[in-house]
């Protein structure tokens, strides 16, 4: 086959060991002075492209890419640090986000822009996380795999590619499941695929140099990324109420009776 042009998606979210805070309006999560990082799932691709690369499968090239505000670009910096070739990033102007959310984008909006990137990048394989930490929606991926009508393998543990066939298993609820196909592909990391390189001193370093392509949604013509929600009311779930000790199973009966469980 070819050399593989792999093109990976990555997010900026708040981080993993952040816990988030609904701003005062109750309109989004706040954002303003948290940290951010990768989004983890996004980790998993990164990494898992560039063990391609190292297991000696022919890959032409590793091509980060992320649409957010300027500071996304910082996540670019570190894919290229772990092994992306180049990054490319679409800014998205903040200000034009009625919720005053980093996640300006929506899953469709992201997937038809994906597929603009991947028509021009000539990409034969997309790898990105199964879901952003933020949203969780975990609808990116096989929407993007929709649009370009090719084949799809989500949530995988593990990625072996022989010739233009990929096979992919990710674990269901009786165990684990195999996956076949043919590229171009669409693949969606989980947790157990992998774990992620930190970036070395040095690779960092290196990073600076590599190219990073900065553009903006008009450059991809008219990409159709008006959002279809509206986040009315954002709320911190209610305090969790203590348990109740009982004496015995009749006493158990007794108290679910009475909270209506049964």
């Amino acid at each position: 086959m070819s050399g593989l042009r792999i093109l990976v998606p990555v997010k900026r979210v708040i981080d993993y060991a952040v816990k988030p805070r609904v701003n005062r309006a109750q309109t989004a999560i706040e954002t303003a002075n948290v940290k951010h990082s990768m989004n983890p799932f996004d980790e998993l691709s990164i990494e898992e492209a560039v063990r391609l690369r190292e297991r000696k499968v022919p890959v032409e090239e590793i091509v980060a890419f992320t649409a957010g505000p300027a500071k996304a670009q910082d996540i670019l910096r570190t894919a290229m640090a772990m092994g992306a070739d180049r990054g490319i990033h679409v800014q998205i102007d903040e200000s034009n986000n009625k919720d005053s959310s980093p996640a300006a984008l929506e899953p469709l909006g992201v997937a038809k822009l994906l597929k603009k990137v991947v028509e021009e990048q000539k990409s034969n394989l997309v790898i990105l996380g199964k879901q952003a930490i933020d949203d969780d929606a975990g609808q990116t991926g096989q929407m993007l795999a929709g649009l370009m009508g090719w084949a799809q393998a989500t949530q995988a543990s593990k990625v072996e590619i022989e010739g233009d066939t990929v096979t992919v298993t990710k674990e269901v609820d009786g165990g684990v499941e195999k996956v076949r196909a043919k590229l171009p592909m669409v693949i969606t990391t989980d947790l157990r695929l992998n774990e992620p390189r930190y970036a070395s001193l040095p690779n960092i370093m290196k990073a600076k140099k590599k190219p990073l392509e900065k553009r903006s949604l008009a450059d991809f013509g008219d990409v159709d990324v008006a959002p279809r929600l509206r986040t009315v009311r954002v709320t911190e779930p209610p305090p969790r109420k203590g348990g109740v000790k009982v004496e015995d199973v009749d006493g158990m009966i007794a108290k679910l009776k009475e909270l209506g469980a049964l």
